[in-house]
C-alpha cells in the first residue's frame, strides 16, 4: 500500500492510499468513499481483498476532518466531498466508484454529474424522499453545548442505530455510560474525535434531500447492497432510487449488517469483483 497526500483545487489537502498501484496497467482503479465516524484505515481489508480479487488498483482517502486531510470547513456541504471525490478521481485515473454509508451517498450524488462509469453502494445513507430524519440532533447540541461528549456520542449513536437494533433501544444512560467506559480505548477516542463531523455530515444529507427522480442521472451500471441486518431506513431510499433506475441492480447481503464493509465477506468481494469486471 503507498501513501501519499495530494492536492485540492480549493488549496486543501488529502490523504490518499492505494493499494495494488503496481496493477495501474490492468485499467482503471477503484476509489472507496468511506462514512462518518471512520477513518481510510478502517478499509484497509477491504481494500486489499477487492484490489486482489479484482486484478486492479483500489484507493481509500481520508475525507475532510480524518487523518492528515484538511479539516472540514464550518460551512461543510455535501459538494464538498463531490468536489474532492472529482480530484481523487482525476488523480489515480479512476472511472469506478464504492460507497459505503454517508460515503454511499456522497457516490450517489456525486455520481449524477461526475465521469463515473461502474457505482457500487453499500447501505448509502442517502435521503430520498425524507427517508433519513434526526430530530435527536437538539439533543445532541445541548449535551455538546455542556461538554457532556459521553452523552451527546450516545444521541448520535442512538440516532443512528450504529450499533444495530439492541442499542437502539438501549435506554440513553446506558449508552452513556457505555461509552465512559471505553473513552479511553482507540475506538472511544475516534468516535469522540469524529462526532461533530459526523453530526455535521447528517445535516447535510437531509439537506441534500430529494425525490428518487434526479437519480436517473446515475450511471447505468448501479449496484446497490444493503446488508440484512442493517437499520431500515438504508433500504427504504435504495429501494425508491432502484426502481427508477432501470439498469440499477438491487440486492441484500445475508448475515451482515451495516458494518458488513469493514469486516470484508467473500461473498461481497466477489459481488464487487465481478461487478466491476463488467
Amino acid at each position: 500500500m503507498t501513501r501519499e497526500n495530494i492536492r485540492t483545487p480549493d488549496g486543501g489537502t488529502l490523504e490518499l492510499f492505494s493499494t495494488g498501484a503496481e496493477l495501474a496497467s490492468a485499467g482503471s482503479g477503484v476509489v472507496i468513499v468511506p462514512p462518518s465516524m471512520v477513518t481510510a484505515a478502517d478499509y484497509t481489508r477491504f481494500a486489499q481483498k477487492l484490489s486482489a480479487a479484482l486484478g486492479r488498483p483500489v484507493h481509500t482517502f481520508n475525507r475532510r476532518g480524518r487523518g492528515s486531510s484538511s479539516p472540514q470547513p464550518e460551512d461543510y456541504t455535501l459538494d464538498v466531498d463531490i468536489r474532492d471525490l472529482q480530484t481523487v478521481m482525476k488523480h489515480t485515473s479512476s472511472t469506478d466508484v464504492f460507497g459505503h454509508s454517508f460515503g454511499g451517498a456522497v457516490a450517489l450524488h456525486a455520481a449524477r454529474t461526475l465521469p463515473v462509469e461502474r457505482l457500487a453502494v453499500y447501505d448509502p445513507a442517502v435521503s430520498v424522499n425524507h427517508s433519513v430524519k434526526a430530530d435527536w440532533t437538539a439533543e445532541y447540541e445541548r449535551a455538546a453545548a455542556a461538554g457532556d461528549d459521553d452523552r451527546a456520542l450516545a444521541v448520535l449513536q442512538r440516532g443512528l442505530e450504529a450499533g444495530g437494533a439492541f442499542s437502539s433501544r438501549m435506554p440513553l444512560s446506558m449508552l452513556t455510560l457505555a461509552n465512559k467506559l471505553t473513552a479511553g480505548t482507540s475506538e472511544g477516542k475516534q468516535q469522540r474525535e469524529m462526532m461533530r463531523t459526523g453530526v455535521r455530515e447528517i445535516k447535510a444529507i437531509i439537506a441534500a434531500d430529494m425525490p428518487a427522480e434526479p437519480f436517473l442521472a446515475l450511471p447505468l451500471e448501479t449496484l446497490i447492497v444493503v446488508g440484512e441486518k442493517s437499520p431500515a431506513y438504508f433500504g427504504i431510499a435504495c429501494g425508491q432510487i432502484h426502481d427508477v433506475l432501470s439498469g440499477s441492480s438491487y440486492t441484500i447481503l445475508p448475515g451482515y449488517g451495516h458494518d458488513g464493509v469493514i469486516k470484508a465477506p467473500d461473498r461481497l468481494i466477489k459481488e464487487l469483483a465481478d461487478f466491476y469486471a463488467g
